[in-house]
């Protein structure tokens, strides 16, 4: 090349020197070579991150260990300090396996912490307590679904799905291979530990899979998300058994768009299936996530292979995930059959009580109530359809969101609670870091006549998820069925006030019969039933009728001059409705 002059374009043009190519050639080298680049700075917030999520509850753990199990707190005070020297070598390494092996530590600190935590607290809740019974159910050869267990719910902090109809669930509305896989270790410890114990190895084994499986940069990010900000441990030491499902998706979702590549599904093909099978016999929530999947597979192989071979694969996927998912049911299908139906089944019809953050909301908590909360279950149906219909219509659009779709139908239901999907968000990340856009690229999607621009797409999208947002209008809009006027008899119980019985005046605006069952509530959440002492049973059509109802105990405090105050609501399971009216607390009259 030439020396520095000035050429006719006025561009300069320089002579690399023996000098400039020995100068460059060390930075040439460390670009190239991955094993001597730095790390991103991005790999090293994520790894800060995933370090301080560990902080979260880690103090009330060692407090609660200090008092009760002391060489607990010993390991939760190593952890510490294990997090302190890990956030400052996050900053501080040069290279990039250095920061993996830092990763790595991270990963190790959490799973310490994570047994910790088991070790304080692992009696469980409602769903330990039931799974625990079904364990020790299946061990004895007796029947599983169908079998009420109301003793279960007298025990310290197992609480109870309370339904529409004025009752309480109180068996097993769970697929059975949590409570397949708690058997044996029920066997041996004769307690709910069995059934905590069960979905906690199975988060410790999910997150230690997801860190291997993950790019490097994104490891302490799975971290994070699985066993940090306190949030699915306590889940697991409840004993949930979505967390048994969400271990099984997880081998599932990670690169799920390479699955059945080349029109052949592989031994990882046959093992992605069978996990998708599994977590479909572990828990409800899978089944949510699995037709949206099964579209995404589709349209990504025929894009690849054309509509035979890849309907022939997505077949042989569908086939073995189904075989997987019969096989852990079979025992309890043949044993009884329509008893295991409605058990599987039970959280999708019981018409339990709303509770949650979704839209109900406006008729629960914002307003007197609804005549018509069904439609709020229309409409989370009507969405799951809808979106269905989308992701296949726009599958290179929607694919990488595909983990998140499912649950956005969740936020119409009546029980919209955040733990319906909270528990999946790990296979959000990791469709996130394995699954990009460009895996879409070529995916097959329907050829929509005289539809090809933006805004004749997003007319398609709107209308299909029109039907749901109508049905939501329909529930909100709708004004409660019952006009009530309450007449509270106050009591005192040392410093506390509050109610001894409620005369109500009811009248039925509605032309359909109803059986109203009462309760109370303050805040969020509802109390247990309250017992009418006087009045129908059924309230005929446009009718009136006087009703005294007493809450249980004979007590129940109210809260007065401050906060959102106290509410009587009325209840019915078919037609499913809710009225209610603010309780009165006597500051006026005195």
């Amino acid at each position: 090349m030439a020396d520095t002059h000035r050429g006719g374009t006025g561009v300069e043009i320089r002579r690399r020197t023996a000098t400039h190519l020995a100068a460059s050639s060390p930075t040439r080298a460390s670009a190239v070579g991955v094993a001597d680049a730095g790390p991103q700075q991005w790999h090293r917030g994520m790894t800060l991150l995933a370090a301080i999520s560990l902080f979260i509850g880690t103090r009330d753990a060692w407090t609660t260990a200090m008092a009760s199990r002391p060489p607990v707190a010993a390991v939760i005070s190593v952890c510490y300090a294990s997090i302190l020297v890990c956030s400052v070598l996050a900053l501080l390494v040069r290279r990039r396996p250095a920061l993996i092996r830092v990763d790595a530590a991270v990963l190790v600190t959490a799973v310490a912490l994570v047994v910790c935590g088991y070790l304080l607290d692992h009696t469980g809740t409602d769903e330990a307590a039931l799974t625990s019974q079904a364990a020790a159910q299946i061990l004895h050869g007796r029947p599983v679904y169908g079998q009420a267990w109301p003793w279960l719910f007298d025990m310290h902090d197992v609480g109870i799905t309370k339904t529409m109809s004025g009752g309480a669930d109180y068996t097993y509305g769970y697929p059975p291979l949590t409570a397949l896989l708690a058997a044996p270790v029920h066997a041996v410890l004769h307690s709910t530990a069995a059934a905590t114990l069960v979905p906690t190895v199975a988060l410790l084994a999910s997150s230690v899979l997801l860190w291997f499986l993950l790019p490097a940069p994104w490891r302490s990010a799975g971290t994070a998300v699985c066993l940090g900000f306190g949030l699915l441990p306590h889940y697991a030491y409840a004993g949930y058994p979505a967390v048994t499902a969400l271990a099984l998706l997880v081998a599932v979702v990670v690169r799920w768009p390479g699955t059945g590549e080349g029109g052949h599904l592989g031994a990882g093909g046959v093992l992605r299936a069978a996990c998708l099978g599994a977590a479909c016999a572990a828990q409800q929530l899978a089944w949510f996530l699995a037709p949206f999947l099964l579209i995404g597979l589709y349209a990504v192989r025929r894009g690849e292979l054309g509509p035979r071979r890849a309907l022939a694969v997505t077949a042989r996927y569908t086939a073995t995930a189904a075989l997987t998912w019969a096989a852990a049911n079979a025992y309890f299908a043949v044993q009884d059959f329509s008893g295991w139906l409605h058990g599987i089944l039970l959280p999708l019809d019981q018409k339990a009580i709303l509770h949650g953050q979704g839209v109900m909301g406006i008729s629960y908590y914002f307003t007197d109530g609804s005549s018509r909360l069904d439609f709020y279950s229309y409409g989370s149906q009507l969405l799951l359809f809808g979106l269905l219909a989308a992701t296949l219509l726009f599958i290179r659009r929607l694919g990488p969101a595909l983990t998140v779709l499912p649950w956005l139908a969740f936020y119409l239901a009546t029980r919209s609670q955040d733990g319906y999907f909270l528990m999946m968000t790990p296979l959000w990340l990791a469709a996130a870091a394995t699954v990009p856009a460009a895996a879409f690229a070529t995916a097959w999607q329907p050829r929509l006549p005289r539809l090809t621009g933006r805004r004749a797409k997003a007319v398609v999208a709107a209308g299909l998820l029109a039907p749901a947002l109508a049905c939501v209008a329909i529930a909100a809009g709708s004004p409660p069925p019952l006009r009530m006027s309450l007449a509270p008899h106050f009591t005192q119980r040392g410093s506390r006030a509050g109610v001894s019985a409620i005369d109500v005046r009811a009248v039925n605006t509605t032309g359909t019969a109803l059986q109203p069952h009462f309760a109370s509530r303050t805040g969020q959440g509802a109390s247990n039933w309250w017992t009418i002492t006087s009045g129908p049973a059924v309230l005929a059509p446009h009718a009136s009728a006087e009703y005294r109802v007493a809450p249980e105990g004979g007590f129940r405090a109210i809260s007065r001059g401050h906060g959102p105050g106290s509410y009587l609501i009325a209840v019915t399971g078919t037609p499913m409705t809710i009225s209610s009216a603010h309780i009165p607390d006597g500051s006026a009259a005195r």
